[in-house]
């Protein structure tokens, strides 16, 4: 007797061959139609070049000059070292006096009494970098102040070249860089483990977007630039740039750009109707205050509706990317599911990403705006008290505006994507063009091809 695996394979009819189900691939989709790839290139080429005309047209050039004002962070800054500490009594080093009544229930008050007892540090600091290299100079700290020296410490430093000589140099921070920098390389190491090359791309694509908002956006705005334009074209810039770097050049990473552009307009729409509507100037604290007394033409509600559509294109792409994959791969895994059964499955997915994503940037911006928050809630104020201040509507209009793109891209970008993967099932020119209908035999599912 012949074994059974000595048997010969059965041969499928001459003219016939059949193919399995587990033929769809798990990889990259399958090309579209020359028809789609042509509509969706009518769509994206123009958009593409009207975005490289506008950044030739608003390229800046640089950041303009202007006389350093020594506030906040428009102060000339040098690298320092803390080479040594030395303990001393407060009462020795501070000028402060206590109030004649001995009242220490107001903070300036406790200040004083604090400034007069307890043990100080006494620091010599080293100038390393700028013109000033090696001189040294004392620096005074609090016991309770916030930032302790340490002998060894890298500081950052404030020169004020019109102030006395024994007061030209201060402490104004830490040297973080090397800190910084290992994060960094750790992150970008995590990223190419996982990704590999995916996450190569993905690290020069983020690359792209830092050089395209410290060479073109920011100097842009700061040459006094429409806001709003400025960013609208930045964002482009790098959205195109980081889709099509990450993704690949192909129909899905396509109908990817078209949804985060129409969600893009849709915030900016939004944005600019509310922003004009609450009356938010978008200068709110020392730091715009800083710029808008700086550069006076600048439009500063213009620049918070920039910053919304900024902020808010990072999770746009990862929606509209992922609704986009998921479609593809609900038609690969049935070819024939129209793009009415397609959107139900993809809106499914979707209804999910809109609740963690909304979620997410909601809470992003309650952390950034902790501080604040903390303050408000210490005064005892109302919520509607809070709202109302100018410094949390500008986080609630961010925010609201922000999500309500995000929620809006999940359906455009699915129904989107259907269509465009249901219209190229078969036809000349496409992927699937010689595929029959497909036969089911028992559990599995065999298509034929001629």
């Amino acid at each position: 007797m012949t074994s059974p695996q000595n048997d010969p394979a059965p041969q499928p009819p001459q003219g016939h061959t059949h193919t399995h189900a587990h033929t769809h691939s798990h990889g990259p989709a399958a090309p579209v139609s020359r028809h789609l790839r042509k509509v969706i290139a009518a769509v994206l080429i123009p958009f593409a070049t009207a975005v490289v005309v506008g950044l030739i047209a608003f390229w800046p050039g640089g950041v303009p000059d202007h006389e350093r004002t020594g506030v906040g962070f428009d102060r000339q800054t040098q690298d320092g070292k803390v080479v040594q500490v030395v303990k001393v009594d407060c009462a020795d080093v501070n000028a402060a006096q206590v109030p004649p009544t001995g009242d220490t229930s107001t903070p300036s008050g406790r200040e004083a009494v604090n400034e007069q007892e307890g043990e100080c540090a006494k620091a010599t600091i080293e100038v390393t970098s700028g013109d000033d290299k090696g001189r040294r100079f004392v620096e005074v700290v609090q016991p309770d102040a916030p930032r302790q020296l340490k002998e060894g410490q890298g500081v950052v430093v404030a020169y004020a070249p019109d102030a006395p000589r024994d007061l030209q140099y201060s402490v104004i921070d830490v040297n973080r860089k090397i800190p910084m920098a290992l994060l960094a390389g750790i992150f970008a190491l995590a990223v190419v483990l996982v990704g590999r090359m995916r996450g190569v791309m993905a690290l020069v694509a983020l690359a792209v977007s830092f050089a395209v908002l410290t060479l073109f956006i920011l100097p842009a705005i700061l040459q006094g630039s429409n806001p709003l334009v400025v960013a609208v074209i930045g964002a482009s810039a790098i959205m195109l740039a980081a889709l099509y770097m990450c993704h690949g050049v192909t129909a899905r990473t396509s109908v990817a750009v078209i949804g985060t552009l129409v969600s893009l307009l849709l915030i900016g729409l939004l944005g600019s109707l509310f922003i004009g509507w609450a009356g938010l100037s978008g200068n709110t604290d020392d730091n715009t205050g800083l710029i808008k007394g700086l550069y006076p033409d600048i439009d500063m509600s213009g620049l918070l509706l920039a910053g919304i559509i900024i902020g808010s294109l990072g999770v746009l792409d990862d929606v509209t990317v992922t609704q986009t994959s998921a479609v593809w791969e609900l038609h690969q895994a049935d070819p024939e599911m129209g793009w009415k059964g397609l959107y139900r499955a993809g809106i499914r997915i979707g209804r999910d990403h809109i609740a963690s994503v909304v979620n997410t940037l909601v809470l992003a911006y309650a952390g950034a705006a902790l501080p604040l928050l903390l303050l408000f809630s210490i005064a005892q104020s109302s919520v509607g008290t809070v709202a109302n201040s100018e410094l949390v509507a500008e986080e609630i209009v961010r925010t609201l505006v922000g999500s309500i793109g995000l929620v809006a891209s999940v359906p455009v970008t699915t129904v989107l994507a259907a269509l465009v993967v249901s219209a190229d099932r078969t036809g000349p020119g496409g992927a699937q063009a010689a595929t029959a209908a497909p036969t089911r035999t028992g559990r599995g599912r065999r298509r034929k091809t001629g």
